[in-house]
C-alpha cells in the first residue's frame, strides 16, 4: 500500500521528539498552573481534549508534564502538531488539527458491494466530516485485503490515496484491484486405501475446474468451504465405523502467479469398529423402554456416527415434546482399541421442565393477533412442546398470508423453567382490489374488475366480488368464506354467481353457449390437523343454446329423407364403380344406367338424438358435493415439501332435470432430493356418468385436457374426444338415363339437383382423400351409403367422462435471483389424456382408457406470483403423441393475470 504523503505516519514521532528537546530547556523551571487554554480547535470539540489532558488547574507544570501532555494529545489521533506554552500561570496548548474527510470514493470493487464497504467505513469513523485517522485507514485496508483473500482473490490490491483539499480537508480515494479468483487445479488425498479418490472427492463442495465451474464457482477456494469438506470426509468414515479416522495434515499451495490452488489431504483410515453394547444413562424422565425404541444402533452391527447422532436428536425431540425443551442428550462412544469394538452410552440430562408464559406475534401489521392465535397448538401456561410450537409455524405458513414465518423460544428473565414463544411473520400481498387485464393462449384476453380479499380487514375471512369477461365467458360472482365459523375450526362459505359462456371462439372446444346462475352454501369440518371434510349444497339454473355448427352430441343433425314430398334417385354401387371418367376431372359422363327410385327400406335407421333432443335445453336442479382433503404442504402457495391428497364427489339431486355425478382424485407429493432440488409428483383421475333417466355425463360437464394444469406442450383442450362430424347420405354428381331391358335409352330422368344417392351392395367402411382431407364412407348392405366428411379436421373437442393426468417435476433455484419465495422453476415431464367409456359410432379421437393412448411431453416451466398477478410460462416438447388423433402441439405457452 502507499500514501500520497508518506511522511504522515512518522511525523508525530518527529514532532514529539523535537518538542521534548525544546521543552527540556524551556521548562527547566516549572510553575503552578492557574488556568488552561486550548487554541486552534476547529472541528474537534474541547471536551475530549480536556478529558485527554493529564493535568488540571492547580497541578505543577514542568518538562515531564509537558511531555505527558503531548503524548496524550497525539494519542487521540486528532492532531498533526502540538505546542505547549505558558504566559504567567496560564498553560496554553496550541494544536493543529488533522484534516477532515470531505469525501470517500471507492473504485474498482465488484465482488464486494459498495454498500457493505461503506457500512464498515462508517462503523470505523471513516466517513465524510470525520477527522482522518491513519490507523483507521490502515486497518480498513488490511480488512479489505483479508476479505478478498477469504474469497480466493490472492492477487487483490487495495491502494488508498489521500488528496489535499482547501480548508484543511482531504479526499480519500480507495482504489481496488480485485484480481482474479484463484481456482482449484488439483485435490489429492493421500493415505486412503478402502475408498477411492474419486469417491471421497465426490463428497466435497470444493471441486477442481470443470466445464460448469464458470456458473457454479465450485472451483473457487475458500478456507471455510475446505473446512466443511474435511468435516464431510470425517463424517463419511465415522458413519462407516472408522472411529480412528483422522485427517493428519492439510496442505494448501498457491502457484507463483497466485491464480491456482493445490490441495493435499493426508489421512489415516484406521479400522472398522463394531457395537457391543448400548446403554441409557442419566435421567431419562420418560420410561426407559420408550426411549430405547428410538435407538437406531444395534449390538453386533458396525458403528455409524450418523445413527448415534440421529438417536440423540430423536430422544431430544421426544423430551422436548414432553416439556423438556432444554434437554441435552449426548451419545458417547467408548472404544476398545484392542478388539475394535465400541460401547455406546446415551447420557440424558433433561434439565427442568419448561412452561410457556406467553405466545407472542411480531410483524403482523395487517393481520390481527386473533387470526394467528387460533392457528396455535401450543397453549400458554402449558408445558412447552417443540412439536406443537413447530406445528403452529407450519399452520401459519399454510394460510398464504405470509411470505416467511420464524419462531423462537425466548427465556423469561429470572426464571429457569419459563419461555416466551415468539412468532415473527413477514406479510405478503394475498389480496387484490383492482381492475385486471390478462392473457392466456387458451382463453385470449381477459378483462375484469375484482375484489378478492383473502384476509378481509385482517380477520382471515375471504371475500370475493368479481366481474370478468373474455371471449369464452362473462361472469359475475360473489363469495364469502369464514374459516372459523365456529371456534373449533368449522368453516362456512356462501357464493352467488351468474355465468354466460360461449365456446364458439374457445380454442379446440365444441360450439355451444350456456346461461347459468345459482346459489351455493358450503361447510368444512377439520378431522385432524391435516385432514378436512367439506360438503355443500347448491341451487342452480342452466340454459343450453346450441352453436352455429351443430354436433351430434348436443342436437342431432342427421337429415333424414322425406320420400313422400320428393322422389329420390339412386344408383347401385356396383354400377357406379364400373363407370368411367374420360376427362379425369372427377366428374362422370352421362352414362346409361338402370333408373332407381329410393324406397323406405333403403333409408338408414341411424338417427341418434343429441342431449338437447333427449333432455331439453333448460334445467333447474339441486346439487351436492362432498370432499376429503389431506394436506401436509409447507406453504399455501408454491410449496416445496409435504404432500396433498383430495377426493371429491359431486352429485345432482334425483328428478331435478339433470342426473349425473362426478368423482375426482388428486394428489401431490414433494420430496427434497438435495438442499436445492425438490422432486414433485402430481396426479389426477376423474370420472363422471349419468344415472336415472340420464344415460351419460352431460357434455358440458366433460373433462378436457391439454395446456396449463394438464399436459403442457399440447394446445389447451386439444386432447381427448372430438365432436361427431355431420353425417349425411353420400351422393354422386352423375346424370341418369332410363333404359329398357335391351339397354336402349327411352327417357331422360335427370335429377334437377344433379346428384343421385348410392345404394350399398355390401357391409364396408373405407376412406377416400378429397382435397387432401379424409372422408369416411359407411356401407350397410341394402342401405344408402353414408358419408362422414372432414373426419378429424376442424372438428372441435367435446371432452370425455374419464381423465388421467400425471406429472413429474424437478424444482430448482432460478439463477441470479436472490429472493425466490414467490418464484419457482422446474423441469417437467407431463403425461395424460381424456377418454370416454361410451364413444359415438362416428366420433373422432374417442377411445377407452389405454396407457398407449397417453400423450406426453417434457420441458421447462416457471411461475411467478407478481404484484400484478400470477405469471406462468412453459417451453415443452411432446415426445409421445398420435397425429391421427389430431393432438395439436404447442411449444411455448404462457398465461398472465389468470389462475394456474
Amino acid at each position: 500500500m502507499k500514501y500520497t504523503f508518506r511522511f504522515g505516519r512518522v511525523l508525530p514521532v518527529i514532532l514529539v521528539t523535537a518538542s521534548l528537546v525544546i521543552a527540556s530547556s524551556t521548562w527547566a523551571q516549572g510553575f503552578r498552573i492557574g488556568d488552561i487554554q486550548i487554541e486552534g480547535l476547529q472541528r474537534v470539540s474541547p471536551a475530549p481534549v480536556f478529558a485527554a489532558l493529564p493535568v488540571v488547574a492547580g497541578d505543577y507544570a514542568d518538562s515531564e508534564s509537558v511531555a505527558a501532555i503531548m503524548r496524550a494529545l497525539f494519542a487521540t489521533g486528532f492532531f498533526t502538531d502540538i505546542k505547549v506554552l505558558h504566559e504567567g500561570d496560564v498553560l496554553i496548548v496550541r494544536v493543529f488539527e488533522r484534516p477532515a474527510i470531505s469525501a470517500v470514493n471507492l473504485d474498482g470493487n465488484k465482488a464486494i458491494k459498495s454498500e457493505q464497504l461503506e457500512t464498515v467505513m462508517h462503523d470505523n469513523g471513516l466517513k465524510q466530516g470525520e477527522i482522518l485517522k491513519r490507523e483507521v485507514l490502515d486497518g480498513l485496508v488490511r480488512e479489505l485485503e483479508r476479505q478478498y483473500v477469504s474469497q480466493g482473490r490472492y492477487s487483490a490490491a487495495v491502494e488508498p490515496e489521500i488528496v489535499s483539499q482547501p480548508n484543511n480537508q482531504v479526499e480519500v480515494n480507495i482504489n481496488i484491484d480485485e484480481g482474479d479468483v484463484a481456482g482449484i487445479q488439483h485435490i489429492n488425498i493421500v493415505g486412503n486405501k478402502v475408498f477411492s479418490d474419486d469417491e471421497l472427492i465426490g463428497l466435497f463442495e470444493s471441486k477442481k475446474a470443470g466445464w460448469l465451474s464458470w456458473i457454479t464457482s465450485d472451483n473457487r477456494y475458500a478456507k471455510e468451504r475446505l473446512t466443511g469438506d474435511i468435516e464431510k470426509l470425517e463424517s463419511f468414515y465415522l458413519d462407516r465405523g472408522y472411529l480412528d479416522f483422522n485427517v493428519v495434515s492439510t496442505q494448501v499451495s498457491l502457484s507463483p502467479d497466485k491464480k491456482s490452488i493445490f490441495i493435499t489431504l493426508n489421512v489415516s483410515e484406521g479400522e472398522i469398529y463394531t457395537v457391543t453394547d448400548i446403554e441409557i444413562a442419566g435421567d431419562p424422565v420418560l420410561p426407559e423402554e420408550t426411549v430405547k425404541r428410538l435407538v437406531l444402533l444395534r449390538s453386533g452391527e458396525t458403528f455409524a456416527q450418523n445413527l448415534m447422532t440421529s438417536t440423540s436428536e430423536y430422544i431430544t425431540s421426544l423430551l422436548g415434546n414432553a416439556g423438556y425443551t432444554n434437554a441435552k442428550v449426548e451419545g458417547i462412544p467408548d472404544k476398545n482399541i484392542e478388539d475394535k469394538t465400541v460401547k455406546v452410552t446415551f447420557f440424558i440430562d433433561p434439565q427442568k421442565r419448561v412452561y410457556v408464559r406467553r405466545v407472542m406475534f411480531r410483524g403482523n401489521s395487517r393481520t390481527s393477533d386473533e387470526v394467528l392465535r387460533r392457528e396455535m397448538r401450543q397453549m400458554e401456561a402449558a408445558s412447552a412442546s417443540n412439536s406443537r410450537i413447530e406445528q403452529g409455524k407450519v399452520r401459519l405458513e399454510r394460510l398464504g398470508f405470509f411470505k416467511e414465518v420464524n419462531v423462537e423460544n425466548i427465556p423469561v428473565p429470572g426464571t429457569e423453567d419459563q419461555v416466551d414463544v415468539q412468532y415473527s411473520v413477514e406479510e405478503q400481498h394475498s389480496d387484490s382490489i383492482s381492475a385486471s387485464l390478462g392473457y392466456s393462449q387458451g382463453y385470449g384476453a381477459t378483462v375484469g374488475a375484482n375484489l378478492q380479499v383473502n384476509n378481509w380487514l385482517g380477520t382471515g375471512k375471504k371475500v370475493g366480488i368479481g366481474i370478468n369477461y373474455n371471449k369464452y365467458q362473462t361472469s359475475y360472482n360473489f363469495s364469502y368464506t369464514d374459516p372459523y365459523f365456529t371456534p373449533d375450526g368449522v368453516s362456512r362459505g356462501i357464493s352467488l354467481y351468474y355465468r354466460k359462456r360461449d365456446t364458439d371462439g374457445l380454442q379446440n372446444t365444441a360450439s355451444y353457449a350456456t346461461n347459468s346462475y345459482g346459489l351455493n352454501l358450503s361447510f368444512g369440518y377439520p378431522m385432524t390437523e391435516v385432514q378436512r371434510v367439506n360438503f355443500g349444497v347448491g341451487l342452480n339454473h342452466l340454459e343450453i343454446i346450441p352453436g352455429d355448427y351443430v354436433m351430434e352430441e348436443i342436437s342431432s343433425s342427421f337429415n333424414q329423407l322425406d320420400l313422400s314430398r320428393y322422389p329420390y334417385l339412386y344408383v347401385n354401387e356396383d354400377d357406379l364403380l364400373t363407370s368411367f371418367d374420360p376427362d379425369g376431372n372427377g366428374l362422370l359422363e352421362d352414362i346409361a344406367l338402370p333408373i332407381n327410385y329410393v324406397t323406405e327400406p333403403m333409408l338408414t335407421d341411424y338417427v341418434e338424438p343429441g342431449f338437447v333432443d333427449k333432455h331439453g335445453n333448460e334445467f333447474n336442479y339441486a346439487s351436492g358435493n362432498l370432499s376429503w382433503v389431506r394436506s401436509t404442504l409447507n406453504r399455501g402457495i408454491l410449496a416445496t415439501r409435504g404432500n396433498f391428497q383430495s377426493v371429491s364427489l359431486e352429485v345432482t339431486s334425483p328428478a331435478s332435470g339433470l342426473e349425473y355425478y362426478k368423482f375426482e382424485l388428486k394428489g401431490q407429493y414433494f420430496q427434497p432430493v438435495t438442499r436445492n432440488l425438490t422432486l414433485r409428483l402430481k396426479g389426477n383421475i376423474g370420472y363422471g356418468d349419468g344415472y336415472g333417466d340420464m344415460d351419460r355425463l352431460p357434455f358440458f360437464e366433460n373433462f378436457y385436457g391439454g395446456g396449463f394444469g394438464s399436459v403442457r406442450g399440447f394446445e389447451s383442450n386439444s386432447l381427448g374426444p372430438r365432436q361427431t362430424p355431420v353425417i349425411q347420405y353420400d351422393t354422386t354428381p352423375t346424370e341418369y338415363v332410363a333404359t329398357d331391358s335391351n339397354g336402349d335409352g327411352i327417357a331422360d330422368f335427370s335429377d334437377p339437383r344433379g346428384e343421385a344417392l348410392i345404394l350399398c351392395d355390401e357391409n364396408r367402411r373405407d376412406y377416400l382423400i378429397r382435397n387432401g382431407r379424409p372422408i369416411a364412407r359407411e356401407c350397410e348392405e341394402g342401405k344408402l351409403r353414408l358419408s362422414v366428411p372432414d373426419l378429424g379436421y376442424n372438428i372441435r373437442s367435446i371432452g370425455g367422462n374419464f381423465i388421467v393426468e400425471m406429472s413429474s417435476e424437478l424444482i430448482f433455484p432460478i439463477p441470479f435471483i436472490d429472493d425466490q419465495r414467490s418464484m419457482q422453476m422446474a423441469a417437467f415431464i407431463d403425461a395424460g389424456n381424456v377418454f370416454d367409456t361410451e364413444c359415438g359410432r362416428y366420433q373422432a379421437n374417442c377411445f377407452s382408457f389405454g396407457f398407449e393412448r397417453l400423450a406426453a411431453s417434457y420441458g421447462l416451466g416457471m411461475t411467478w406470483i407478481s404484484p400484478m398477478g400470477p405469471l406462468t410460462f412453459s417451453v415443452a416438447k411432446p415426445f409421445q403423441y398420435n397425429d391421427f388423433e389430431y393432438q395439436q402441439r404447442e411449444t411455448f405457452q404462457f398465461s398472465f393475470g389468470s389462475g394456474f
